[in-house]
């Protein structure tokens, strides 16, 4: 799962849109409308509060892998028995948060047994450094999410989470196939809105991104599938190493 490449059964490899609306009509519209057509479709928790396992069987309908985003933080029971209740829905990733600390990594990675690939939540695109000092969390965001990134991977998770400006300096320290999966992705003109450390897909490929996960670019512009067709144009330029 990673490169710019395109996906067999002409899927665009590498990326996962996020169906985030509170609209159960055009949370189908966009399953029929990008399932088709990318690599991962990722439910995401106001979706999954609302309709529940219907979510996922409709995104796993399209034919997608389907990427649970609910970010589990508790407790090591609670944590394996909530991811051991993900993987029987038949999810191919699922978030947890790192913050939740080693025990309940290691007891969620031990529940779902290979049978869905955790991804430990770092640090959310939305907190910058000022945040991280209103909690009383030492250091930059770079350095808590190679912290948790750290603790992530001791655990047997299968990837993290993070902003693609921490995506370089993860890699390094994180080779494949330990996945970097990364939101905050931003192209043609689309808006940051309330995320703060964000990137253009190309730059996160660049710097080693397996998974990217957009939303708002594709799902709020005029035309999504025009939308996507310049993602796909963007990713297979990211790919051509005569351009820049």
């Amino acid at each position: 799962m990673s490169g710019a490449t395109t996906a067999s059964a002409g899927r665009i490899a590498g990326v996962a849109v996020a169906l985030d609306t509170p609209d159960e009509s055009r949370f189908d519209l966009w399953c029929g409308t990008f399932g088709p057509r990318v690599e991962v479709l990722k439910v995401g928790l106001e979706a999954y509060v609302r309709w529940g396992e219907r979510a996922v069987s409709r995104a796993r309908s399209t034919g997608a892998r389907v990427f649970l985003d609910l970010k589990l933080h508790d407790i090591p029971a609670t944590m394996a028995g909530a991811a051991a209740a993900a993987a029987d829905q038949g999810v191919d990733l699922l978030t947890v948060h790192a913050a939740a600390g080693r025990r309940a990594l290691d007891a969620a990675v031990t529940a779902v047994d290979g049978r869905v690939g955790l991804l430990a939540v770092t640090v959310l695109t939305s907190l910058g450094p000022k945040d991280l000092e209103e909690l009383d969390l030492p250091g930059t965001p770079g350095r808590r999410a190679s912290a948790w990134a750290a603790v992530a991977r001791a655990a047997g998770c299968a990837g993290v989470v993070c902003s693609p400006l921490e995506v370089r300096a993860l890699r390094a320290e994180l080779p494949r196939p330990f996945l970097l999966v990364t939101p905050g992705i931003r192209f043609g003109g689309a808006t940051a809105d309330d995320q703060r450390r964000v990137a253009g897909p190309r730059t996160a490929l660049r710097d080693g991104a397996d998974l990217l996960v957009v939303g708002r670019a594709l799902t709020g512009a005029p035309d999504p599938g025009a939308a996507l067709a310049a993602l796909e144009s963007e990713l297979r330029r990211s790919g051509d190493p005569d351009q820049k």
